[in-house]
């Protein structure tokens, strides 16, 4: 936790030009159905939650992760899940690309939920998006920090 308070002290938290910098992510869910929605991400080669950088000027990180999730599902009537704030703080390693070198994500995830989870769209070809129970996607996803999200996640619904 230190290490993401000193990204705070030291300019722009969300500057993609630090070697540690802020993203927001959320888990989708469809209460109704106890369902959870997860993407695949081509760069990290893993089922996980929705969510990426802020866009410049923007510094809430609830509407990032907001503004994320209906850009990367194409559901347009995301909202927070009442009393879930924000629900899971994790550092997570990013592999360098042609664009940018490795790097980490301070991730602030949250939930967010869905009345219409038959709308969902992937923002584009190779960004699969599926929804799962809860034990489905523990199963998909190999990322221990997803894992620890999606318990949290799920015991919020309980």
């Amino acid at each position: 936790m230190s290490r993401i308070r000193d990204t705070l002290v030291d300019g722009d938290p969300w500057s993609r030009a630090t070697a540690m910098h802020f993203t927001a992510s959320a888990l989708i869910v469809h209460p109704p159905t106890r369902r959870v929605l997860l993407r695949w991400h081509a760069r990290q080669q893993a089922w996980i939650q929705v969510g990426g950088h802020a866009d410049p000027g923007e510094t809430d990180p609830l509407e990032v992760a907001l503004r994320e999730g209906r850009e990367e599902t194409g559901l347009e009537d995301l909202k927070p899940l009442p009393g879930s704030d924000l629900v899971h703080v994790v550092v997570v390693s990013v592999p360098a690309a042609p664009h940018e070198p490795a790097h980490e994500h301070a991730d602030l995830r949250y939930v967010l939920s869905t009345e219409s989870p038959e709308e969902i769209r992937p923002e584009k070809p190779g960004a699969e998006l599926r929804w799962l129970t809860f034990p489905e996607a523990h199963a998909l996803t190999g990322e221990p920090n997803v894992r620890e999200t999606l318990s949290r996640v799920e015991a919020l619904l309980s």
